[in-house]
C-alpha cells in the first residue's frame, strides 16, 4: 500500500519544482521513484534519514532557510480525518514539518486506511515543543484545558528528550469524547505562553492520498 500511496504522490511532481519530504517509509518510496523518474528537484526537509536518503539517491537537498516558498509538499501522519485535520505525533520535528507545510502551494498526507478516520480519534497525543523554563506552566494549563501530560524521553539517552532546536517535548494527551472543538483546542494550545508549535496540524493540509489494497483515494480539503 505505500508503495501505491507513493506512485500516486508521483504523478503531483514536475520537472524543476521544490518540494518538501517529510520522513518514513512512504516517502522513502516516493524518493527512489523520483530518483527513477529522472526529475530535477530540489529538496528540503526536516527529517535527518530523509535528507541522507535523498542525497544516496542523487537529489538535491537545499537548508529550508535558504528558500521562501515550495511547489508541494508530502509528508505521513498517525490519523488524518475528513476535514484533513492531522496528529503527526511521532518524530518530535513537527515545528520544522508546519514551517515547510505552511510555505507550500500544496500540502498532501500520505496515509493507508488504517489511519484515516471520520473524526480524530486522539489515540496519539498532541506533542508540544516548549521553551523549556514554559515546563511546569504548560503542564499546569494543560491539565486546566482537561489533558494529562508526559515528557518525551527516549531510550537512548538517560532524560528527556531535547529537540533539534534546543527545546523540550511534552505528550499531551486528551479524551476525544471531552474535546467539544478541534478548532478551540488549536486556538488553546497555540495561546499558551511557552509552546513554539503542536502536532496538531489543523486547517493544514490540501490533500490527502489514502490507499488500501483495493484503491487509491485523493481527498481534498473542503472550502467553506
Amino acid at each position: 500500500m505505500k508503495r501505491r500511496c507513493a506512485k500516486e504522490a508521483l504523478k503531483y511532481i514536475k520537472d524543476n519544482m521544490t518540494i518538501g519530504l517529510g520522513g518514513g517509509s512512504t516517502i522513502g518510496y516516493l524518493i527512489s521513484y523520483i530518483k527513477e523518474s529522472e526529475l530535477n528537484v530540489k529538496v528540503v526537509t526536516p527529517s535527518f534519514k530523509t535528507a541522507s536518503l535523498c542525497i544516496e539517491n542523487g537529489l538535491q537537498v537545499v537548508p529550508t532557510w535558504s528558500v521562501s516558498n515550495i511547489d508541494i509538499a508530502f509528508d505521513g501522519c498517525d490519523e488524518v480525518d475528513e476535514e484533513l485535520n492531522a496528529l503527526k505525533s511521532g518524530g518530535g520535528i513537527h515545528t520544522k514539518e508546519k514551517i515547510i507545510a505552511s510555505m507550500s502551494r500544496e500540502y498532501i498526507l500520505l496515509v493507508d486506511e488504517s489511519k484515516f478516520v471520520r473524526e480524530l480519534e486522539f489515540n496519539h497525543p498532541i506533542v508540544l515543543e516548549i521553551i523549556p523554563e514554559s515546563k511546569g506552566y504548560v503542564e499546569l494549563i494543560i491539565r486546566d484545558l482537561g489533558g494529562e501530560t508526559k515528557m518525551r524521553s527516549s531510550e537512548a539517552k538517560d532524560g528527556i528528550t531535547i529537540t533539534d532546536n534546543g527545546l523540550f517535548l511534552i505528550d499531551a494527551f486528551f479524551d476525544k469524547n471531552k474535546i467539544s472543538s478541534i478548532e478551540k483546542l488549536n486556538q488553546d494550545l497555540n495561546s499558551i505562553v511557552g509552546i513554539v508549535d503542536t502536532s496538531l496540524f489543523y486547517n493544514i493540509a490540501t490533500k490527502v492520498i489514502v490507499a488500501s489494497n483495493e484503491e487509491i483515494k485523493v481527498i481534498e480539503r473542503k472550502v467553506n
